[in-house]
């Protein structure tokens, strides 16, 4: 278990991806640090399934000042931190036209929650890891930031494509401190968020360039961001991991 005894925040951790997540982390000895927006009951009850041994902290990713004082929260809970997982994030419909004020506030919101707020979490991790001669940064970007989005969800696609590249900036800029920055890039993920979809298009749309015929399993991803979060692993430092079922390369 080479994960046990370390502290691990993980954003978004009551949603799809988060709560397998958390729940192997928790089985690898680790001590994960639960951030939720507004699911506090889910939060505890998923601290609960992991016996406590972890921590449970709030943050609203949409407020700017938030991302820092969840890091402050974190410290405070848990002391020294192994890892962020950066993997809270929301997607939102707008369409080119959609009137100038509706426009700029979903860009910005999409932004805040995918982007700004992992990049100041980012700020706070490299500041925190750099005197403890390293740390792990995991960042759950998508194959939406890779080959581009739907016309009526660009600012999901644009917000992704930023955090791959600050993925890399951090692995490039900071790798010899020992820091190792990884970025995670799912195709469709059988989650809540992509329930509308399945309900507008229906199953087989939804998967017919997918060669391998499914959506991704929470499950699967989960257990690839543990295995890029393992200490063993410093030679990926700047990989983009692609889960999509080879669906980037049609």
């Amino acid at each position: 278990m080479t994960l046990a005894g370390k502290s691990i925040l993980v954003t978004g951790a009551t949603g799809g991806i988060g709560r397998p997540l958390v729940k192997i982390l928790a089985a690898q000895g680790a001590r994960p640090i639960i951030h939720y927006g507004r699911k506090k009951k889910d939060a505890e009850a998923l601290l609960e399934e992991i016996s406590g041994n972890g921590a449970v902290v709030h943050a609203d990713l949409t407020i700017p000042s938030e991302a820092r004082e969840l890091w402050q929260r974190a410290e405070r809970a848990a002391g020294e931190i192994y890892a962020l997982v950066n993997n809270a994030g929301i997607r939102s419909e707008v369409t080119v036209n959609a009137d100038p004020v509706t426009w700029a506030s979903t860009w910005e919101r999409e932004f805040r929650v995918n982007f700004f707020a992992a990049a100041d979490l980012c700020k706070e991790a490299v500041q925190h890891f750099i005197p403890r001669k390293g740390g792990r940064i995991v960042s759950i970007a998508s194959r939406a930031g890779q080959r581009g989005y739907a016309a009526d969800a660009m600012p999901y696609g644009a917000s992704k494509a930023a955090l791959i590249n600050l993925s890399r900036s951090l692995a490039r800029s900071f790798g010899e401190h020992g820091i190792v920055s990884v970025a995670v890039a799912p195709g469709w993920v059988r989650t809540e968020m992509v329930e509308g979809l399945l309900d507008r298009v229906g199953e087989e749309a939804a998967t017919a360039d997918i060669p391998i015929g499914r959506m991704a399993d929470p499950q699967e991803v989960a257990e690839i961001v543990a295995f890029a979060l393992q200490p063993s692993q410093m030679s990926i430092n700047g990989a983009t991991i692609d889960v999509n079922g080879g669906s980037y390369i049609r």
